[in-house]
Parts: C-alpha cells; structure tokens; sequence
C-alpha cells in the first residue's frame, strides 16, 4: 500500500494532466494562483482516504483543514468554517477502508465544493466545477494506487 509522498506525487500528477487535458481541448483556461489552490485541492483529495488513520497523511491533511479554518474564522467566515468542520469529522466514524475508499465517496465527499456556494451565494456551478474536479481527480489517483478499481 502506498504511503503519503507516493499519493501526493500521483495527484500532482494526475492533477496536472486532468488539467492539461482540459486546457487542450479548451474547456479551461489558466489562471497562475489558481493553478496552487488546484493542485493543493488535488493533493487534500488524495490525502482524505486515508486520514481515518493515524499516518503522516493525516497530520498533513488536518494541519491544512486547521489553517483554513482558522483563515476563515479570521475573515469571519463562521458559516464556512462550521460546514468545513463538520466535513473534516467525517471520516472519523468509519473503519479503514470503510466507505472512504469508494468510488461513490470519492465523487460525494467533494460535493459540498458545488452545492454550498451554489445554494449559499449562488455562484454558477462552472465557476466551481474546477475545485471539485482537482479534488475527485487526487482522490482517484489514491484509489487507482490503492488498486480499488
């Protein structure tokens, strides 16, 4: 089973190449500081499988939900930070290799990216497509490596 650095570098990877694809058939255009919280949404999504263990993976992905939550708190950003909380308890209430290494929660776990600004502040889903697409794109890379499929 692969540890963090090997899921990390597949879903740059992955990421990357999702991105390429998109950008070569002209479905995205580039934005350079978009292009960082792509790849770090791409790298959460493949960490997140595996943080119903105690792994330096877990470490990396609750340190990086603590300083986003924190930021959001600083802008008081309270909703925001309420939904992000109770989304990181989740995979708590599970075994490994529970629920969290599915196909279907690899598409449903970022579904909130969609939903909450659209229903919130109703931003289009096209605006948000890329967040959820760089997430569920790191957690295929995770299961792929895991040879879940």
């Amino acid at each position: 089973m692969p540890g963090y650095k090997v899921h990390i570098g597949g879903s740059i990877v992955a990421g990357l190449l999702v991105l390429l694809m998109l950008v070569n058939v002209g479905w995205y255009i580039i934005e350079p500081q978009q292009l960082t919280v792509l790849i770090v949404l791409s790298i959460l999504g493949a960490l997140f499988p595996d943080i119903d263990t105690d792994s330096k993976g877990k470490r990396i992905y609750y340190s990086g939900m603590l300083i986003l939550s924190l930021t959001l708190i600083y802008f008081k950003e309270f909703q925001w930070a309420a939904y992000l909380g109770v989304l990181a308890m989740l995979p708590g209430v599970s075994a490994h290799r529970g629920w969290t290494h599915t196909w279907w929660a690899m598409l449903l776990v970022p579904m909130p990216m969609l939903l909450l600004p659209y229903y919130v502040y109703g931003q289009p889903f096209p605006t948000l497509l890329p967040y959820y697409v760089a997430f569920v794109t790191g957690y295929f890379s995770h299961l792929l490596l895991d040879k879940e499929f």
